[in-house]
């Protein structure tokens, strides 16, 4: 959507400043809102309704919508949670918003092929565990949980042809993929035109002043305040959060790439997992992920240029994660526990796993222990100098394992206590 219609649809700022003025509180909200963002739009529009907010007492409507494509949230999901979870702090109205009904369209952000629909026993499943995980980060006692299909259902056939009239098709297609698709040929399916527009008619229904969303949303986002206009509505205000970088430091974290942090992991893993990021990534976790304040992250930020050791501000992010999601009392096991590993400590508890077949090589044990995806890359992390049985490093990729059990470790966060019998 272009600036000027966004311009085009502002409030009277100088008469609602008059009306409602910034005072110390509101700049501090504006402050809360703008950490780590990507885009604040507009903001000026923004910092008016935070004075009228303050002004009047009433609480600004902030809404999220997740889809409920997959069974699990890790911790690049919890960005924009963690954004609605400090809004909420700030006494608004936060709106956990499942889209149970646009989930069986299927969101077509970023994407150059269509998305397949979900099926209705996945959707329901797959919110269960997506509020479950959500609570994790949101206050659950101050979050308004909604469903889409309370009322995408209630459109009808009738209803979904009027919303599609107050939208053209020159407008859609300014959404990136969609043109890049066209260029290249590539189908879209005309039910795919339908997400943006039921996922605008969302904030028409919740009558949102805010909606949060990661920097692949903004064209979805922006077509709830042209929907909230068409309705005589004053539009919401759009809040992109960038997309938090994974283990790697490169892709986005994913499951598929195998570079995220799970928010249901065990806490020894997701303490690990969070001491592998890098030195330079780590501030980036911190701004995204930390509820520290500002002043305190540029404070240990100044801290570790000034000579102090980069590990200890990893700790402290990994302990505050870590504890939000468990406990201090677990985080402080797995803290005991990483340190015992990096002197070849053996934790506390490891995966028991049985088999048979001695004497038995050395890489058909590392894939039957789930400790190698096979038994070739388990020769590999042999050669690595990766592979350790009973604290003793393997070099001999012939090595077969008699009769007996043995604490088996690859690299130094995967452990095994293999029983092996003939």
């Amino acid at each position: 959507m272009p600036a000027s219609e966004i311009s085009a649809t502002a409030v009277n700022d100088t008469a609602a400043a008059d009306k409602f003025p910034v005072t110390d509180r509101v700049r501090q909200a504006l402050d809360v809102t703008r950490r780590g963002v990507d885009e604040l739009l507009p903001e000026s529009e923004w910092t008016t309704k935070l004075a009228r907010s303050e002004a009047t007492g009433v609480p600004l409507r902030i809404k999220l919508g997740l889809d409920p494509t997959a069974p699990d949230i890790h911790l690049g999901h919890t960005v924009v949670l963690n954004k609605m979870r400090q809004l909420q702090d700030l006494g608004h109205q936060v709106i956990f918003l499942i889209g149970d009904f646009t989930s069986t369209i299927g969101d077509p952000s970023g994407r150059n092929t269509t998305r397949p629909p979900l099926s209705r026993e996945q959707i329901e499943a797959n919110a269960t565990t997506y509020l479950n995980q959500a609570n994790l980060v949101l206050d659950p006692g101050r979050t308004e949980v909604r469903y889409n299909s309370e009322w995408c259902d209630a459109l009808g056939a009738r209803g979904m042809i009027q919303l599609a009239s107050r939208y053209t098709v020159a407008r859609m297609m300014e959404r990136d993929d969609f043109t890049k698709r066209f260029k290249a040929g590539t189908p879209i399916s005309v039910h795919e035109f339908l997400y943006p527009l039921m996922q605008g008619y969302d904030s028409v229904a919740l009558k949102a002043d805010l909606e949060l969303g990661g920097t692949d949303q903004k064209f979805n986002l922006l077509v709830g305040r042209a929907l909230q206009s068409e309705y005589g509505q004053e539009p919401q205000c759009v809040l992109t959060m960038p997309l938090l970088e994974g283990l790697d430091g490169v892709e986005k974290m994913s499951k598929s790439k195998g570079n995220y942090i799970g928010i249901t992991e065990p806490a020894n893993t997701m303490f690990a997992k969070l001491l592998s990021i890098s030195d330079v990534m780590m501030w980036r976790y911190f701004t995204l992920l930390s509820f520290l304040s500002e002043a305190e992250i540029a404070k240990l930020k100044a801290e570790v240029e000034g000579g102090r050791n980069p590990k200890d501000a990893k700790v402290l992010l990994a302990k505050e994660i870590t504890t939000r999601f468990h406990s201090a009392a677990a985080a402080d096991a797995a803290e005991a526990d990483f340190n015992n590993r990096s002197k070849g400590g053996i934790p506390d508890e490891i995966p028991e796993v049985s088999l048979t077949g001695a004497p038995l090589g050395i890489g058909a044990l590392l894939r039957s222990a789930n400790l190698a995806a096979s038994s070739s890359e388990g020769l590999r992390l042999i050669d690595g100098g990766g592979v350790r049985v009973d604290s003793v490093v393997i070099s001999d990729k012939g090595l077969k394992l008699e009769a007996g059990t043995y604490v088996v470790q690859v690299g130094r966060r995967k452990f095994a206590r293999v029983t092996l019998t003939a």
